[in-house]
């Protein structure tokens, strides 16, 4: 995250602000100084200008793919805290920074700390690449580099770069989203220390090439593969946000048609997630498997609204209708292929341990282990939810009726798996009660979770 979310920022967050853009001015002003090669410090300071410029230009606008935040031009900042002195390197950074597109207010803002953190950043890393002889490494037009000498002040500029923007993001997530000090710089900088040493070897490239007897436009080659790597970025992006789309219509859908489950469809698919990492289970398939909690209940839209909606018990006839969802359902998504593995729990997520319940009557391990952390995650945001026929019970007892259940209807492992992960992060998701308790409606009310109807926990 680069900057705040909020409008209105806490007291702490303008200060930091305020620290950032004084200390970035402070690592910039030795410029004034002179001794600084201003033909280079153009060519570089432009080119990331005109690299996160299309994003924004009115001509180019949906015709270049620039994904905000991506850092795939990040190498031309770290060529120019290889090849300028370090005030000039800062300052170099500013101009791109200021031009490039922010999605959320405030922007000005956010433009004025994303140039504060990057010239920082670079200006570190100028210091430190110039203070173990890296420049001297590079060669020149008469000179070989010194490999591999370069890349230990290379790779240590990369380091530094890596680590004072992880520093800079976490510290406006603890002023700004005032979220906990080991939550706000948590994974940080782990996870950016590998595309950053790839920025820096790409960036310690064009430094080289720079310096060639070839100069400044075979350093440009370099730019090649990266922008390509930027364009394969933003399509990932954007066919993603194209699932989502589809994920959220389905579930507008749906709760529209069903407004006694409003919310509950996006609970599952948390409690879902919350087992699947109790459980070791690969990050990989986190998502398809909160896509599976999100949509289990999609079927519903074959079924007769007025059925979803009656007051009073119904017949068996009426039951059988219902169990039918699941079928709707996977029928729905058979063609959705990013779902993958959600399919199998939209069909299954009725089944029992047992083999007692819909629409198959699979047991045991016949059932898709996705469909078996539904189940579990349905049933205690069932338990958990206030709706119309019933009222929420507490977290605990919730726990201990599907503990009660387990063996039976669920998966004995998943229970666990969410008993351990409530005790860990507790549940407080946002409650929805949509309409009034309007005496005795379709569902199971507050029977136990093990003999609910098949509509009540849905």
């Amino acid at each position: 995250m680069e900057g705040p979310r909020r409008r209105s920022l806490p007291w702490g967050a303008r200060a930091v602000l305020s620290g950032a853009v004084v200390a970035a001015g402070a690592c910039a002003l030795p410029v004034a100084r002179g001794n600084v090669p201003w033909g280079a410090f153009g060519l570089l300071a432009g080119l990331y200008a005109l690299c996160e410029w299309p994003a924004r230009c009115p001509f180019l606008l949906g015709r270049v793919t620039v994904p905000t935040g991506s850092g795939s031009f990040f190498p031309v900042l770290l060529a120019a805290a290889f090849l300028l002195p370090p005030a000039a390197a800062a300052l170099a950074a500013v101009p791109g920074a200021l031009l490039g597109p922010v999605e959320q207010p405030p922007r000005s803002i956010r433009r004025l700390w994303r140039a504060a953190r990057l010239a920082l950043a670079v200006g570190a890393a100028a210091e430190v690449h110039q203070r173990l002889g890296g420049r001297a490494a590079l060669g020149g037009p008469a000179l070989a580099p010194d490999f591999p000498y370069a890349l230990l002040p290379a790779g240590a500029a990369a380091l530094v770069f890596c680590a004072v923007l992880a520093a800079l993001d976490g510290l406006i997530l603890w002023t700004a989203e005032r979220l906990p000090a080991r939550t706000a710089w948590r994974g940080l900088f782990p996870r950016s220390l590998a595309p950053y040493c790839v920025h820096g070897l790409a960036g310690l490239m064009m430094a080289v090439l720079w310096r060639s007897p070839y100069g400044p436009p075979a350093a440009l080659l370099v730019l090649l593969p990266m922008y390509i790597s930027c364009w394969v970025f933003a399509q990932y992006h954007r066919e993603r946000a194209a699932h989502q789309a589809t994920i959220r219509a389905l579930v507008q859908a749906v709760d529209i048609k069903d407004t006694y489950t409003r919310g509950h469809s996006e609970r599952v698919g948390l409690a879902s997630v919350l087992i699947a990492r109790e459980l070791g289970m690969d990050e990989s398939r986190l998502e398809v498997l909160r896509f599976a909690g999100i949509l289990h209940d999609v079927g519903k839209l074959g079924v007769p609204t007025r059925l979803l909606r009656k007051d009073g018990p119904l017949t068996p006839q009426e039951r059988a209708v219902i169990e039918l969802h699941p079928e709707y359902g996977h029928e729905m998504v058979r063609g959705i292929g990013f779902l993958g593995e959600a399919r199998a729990a939209i069909l299954h997520h009725h089944e029992r341990l047992d083999g007692s319940g819909y629409p198959y009557g699979l047991a045991g391990p016949q059932i898709p282990e996705f469909a078996r952390v539904v189940a579990v995650a349905d049933a205690f945001d069932a338990m958990t939810s206030t709706r119309s026929y019933s009222r929420a019970r507490p977290v605990g007892a919730a726990v201990e009726e599907l503990e009660r259940c387990a063996g039976r209807q669920f998966d004995p492992a998943m229970v666990r798996a969410l008993a351990r992960a409530l005790d860990r992060h507790g549940w407080h998701p946002a409650v929805t009660a949509d309409e009034p308790d309007r005496g005795g409606a379709t569902g199971s009310g507050n029977v136990p979770a093990c003999d609910a109807a098949p509509a009540g926990h849905a």
